[in-house]
């Protein structure tokens, strides 16, 4: 059904101006598209603010629906492009999840009605606590959320007020609104939600790295490259750039930045006199000192990033950037330091399980694209990879390609298995591979540690690295993580307990099992 046109009150220019808690939001027609936790922080401002409201989503749980009729905003989960044009919106305000060629969003596009992210009302509302928090925008194909909490456990270390939001933690229009306020936000910004970003102007921001990702939602590799760059526009303070990766320095020098904005470099290399980098295994900063050209100021080294579980290359590449924007916004060296001994790996990310007769148990469930798994993949010698769910459009065959020397063995789930299939059969046609096609997702997990024990041998890596997204069989990546380290524990916890059992019987384990099969 074609969505009919609607009567605005107020124009596209009189909504582009509201600006600041205290502008005339009362009375504005806004549709909400979407209740997650992104959905309802925007519906809750917007209530408070005076707005007229309608939520629009495919689903909604028991406890939202009944909050958001607590706070008067009417929710529609059926006949929505009907109900959005008898709304007749003066704006709409995007989930994420929302692609431009939604039926929805390209409505109000094609109407001339503003769409704007959660992100770009925190950004106009974020004078909500008296003290308007600073910015610190963090993007990249890879690595955004520890680098986000990097860096926020720095500023913390030196002494300010600050919290991770956005993508990570909680919803920005929440720190936003939190009445304490906060020195700076510590903003990470999926590529989803920068292309409804227009007005940001952060102190200092980061794209740490571009690989081809979510080219469904885009449409196109190009698409997606504008909206990662866009995090450099209106920077005032430092742009962020790795020096590993051309094209995050390209995205710099495209951005239309505020004069005197800094370009600094990071990478594990020697730095130059504008970048953070490693002086053999020194950990140092060039950039943010009186003599930078002459002298550099050390930061930590890499056994001590090893000792806390941050010594990986891509861990340390992480490490550089939260670093570089800690120390634009004035954390000293020390408080660096500290907040890096102290740091702590979040789950699903290069996590080990455990290690059991020489073979290493290693759950990467948040590596959802292929340049996550490459990272982790580069991380072993010898590994058993667990790959595939859904692929998001992206072509696997270069990494298939890059990382054939150092596979024992692959084990492939998900509903994209036929790139893999075949990548596999073109670039490693005599590695062991295994699919895993059982409907029944309870049992995916076990099939695969299953696998990949009869496969691995002493000194491998078995890798959850799925360079996939998980909602084909689990419900994010967290789940698939989960089931996979439950199905880990139990396998060698039994396997142990038989192995007990057999030698309390006399037996011994000098005969090796048969590497066992699934359903093709």
């Amino acid at each position: 059904m074609a969505l009919a046109g609607s009567l605005m009150t107020r124009t596209a220019d009189d909504v582009a101006a509201l600006t600041g808690w205290n502008a005339h939001w009362a009375g504005l027609r806004v549709a909400v598209l979407g209740l997650g936790l992104t959905g309802f922080s925007v519906a809750d401002t917007l209530a408070e603010l005076g707005a007229e409201l309608v939520v629009l989503a495919n689903r909604a749980d028991n406890e939202t629906a009944d909050l958001l009729g607590v706070i008067g905003v009417r929710l529609a989960l059926t006949d929505l492009e009907s109900e959005l044009a008898n709304f007749a919106p003066e704006l709409v305000v995007v989930s994420p999840g929302f692609a431009p060629t939604h039926p929805l969003v390209a409505w109000a596009t094609a109407g001339g009605i503003p769409v704007w992210g959660d992100v770009e009302l925190a950004w106009r509302l974020r004078d909500r606590s008296g003290t308007v928090a600073e910015w610190i925008a963090i993007t990249g194909t890879n690595g955004k959320t520890t680098t986000t909490q990097l860096t926020t456990a720095m500023l913390i270390a030196g002494g300010r007020r600050a919290i991770a939001c956005g993508n990570v933690g909680i919803p920005v229009l929440d720190a936003v609104r939190d009445p304490t306020g906060f020195d700076v936000l510590v903003v990470e910004l999926s590529s989803f939600q920068l292309h409804y970003l227009q007005s940001m102007s952060p102190f200092s921001s980061v794209c740490l790295n571009l690989a081809a990702d979510h080219l469904d939602w885009h449409g196109s590799a190009e698409a997606y490259r504008a909206a990662k760059g866009s995090v450099y526009e209106r920077t005032r303070v430092a742009c962020v750039y790795n020096l590993e990766d051309d094209s995050t320095r390209e995205l710099v020098e495209e951005a239309e930045v505020v004069e005197g904005c800094r370009a600094i470099g990071f990478g594990r290399g020697l730095p130059g006199p504008s970048d953070v980098g490693l002086v053999n295994e020194i950990v140092v900063d060039r950039a943010f000192l009186a003599d930078g050209w002459r002298a550099a100021t050390e930061l930590t080294t890499v056994p001590e990033l090893e000792a806390v579980g941050l010594g990986s290359p891509h861990m340390i590449a992480n490490v550089l950037a939260a670093s570089a924007l800690a120390r634009s916004f004035g954390v000293a060296p020390g408080d660096i330091r500290s907040a890096l001994q102290a740091f702590r790996m979040d789950h699903h990310r290069t996590e080990t399980i455990l290690e059991r007769d020489g073979i290493r148990w290693v759950n990467d469930s948040k590596a959802t694209n292929p340049h996550a798994a490459q990272a982790a993949l580069e991380s072993f010698d010898s590994v058993v990879w667990v790959v595939g769910g859904l692929l998001k459009g992206v072509d696997i065959a270069g990494l298939v390609s890059a990382n054939v020397a150092r596979l024992r063995a692959a084990i492939v789930i998900g509903t994209d298995r036929t790139a893999l299939r075949d990548a596999f059969a073109r670039h490693a046609p005599k590695l062991p591979v295994f699919e895993v096609a059982t409907a029944d997702t309870k049992e995916v997990m076990p099939m695969v540690v299953s696998l990949s024990a009869a496969a691995a041998r002493p000194g491998d890596t078995v890798l959850l690295a799925p360079a996939a997204a998980s909602m084909d069989q689990f419900t994010d990546y967290a789940d698939r993580g989960n089931r996979f380290a439950d199905a880990v524990r139990e396998t060698v916890a039994a396997r142990e307990t038989d192995a007990a059992r057999d030698k309390d019987r006399g037996f011994t384990d000098d005969i090796q099992p048969s590497a066992p099969t699934v359903e093709d």
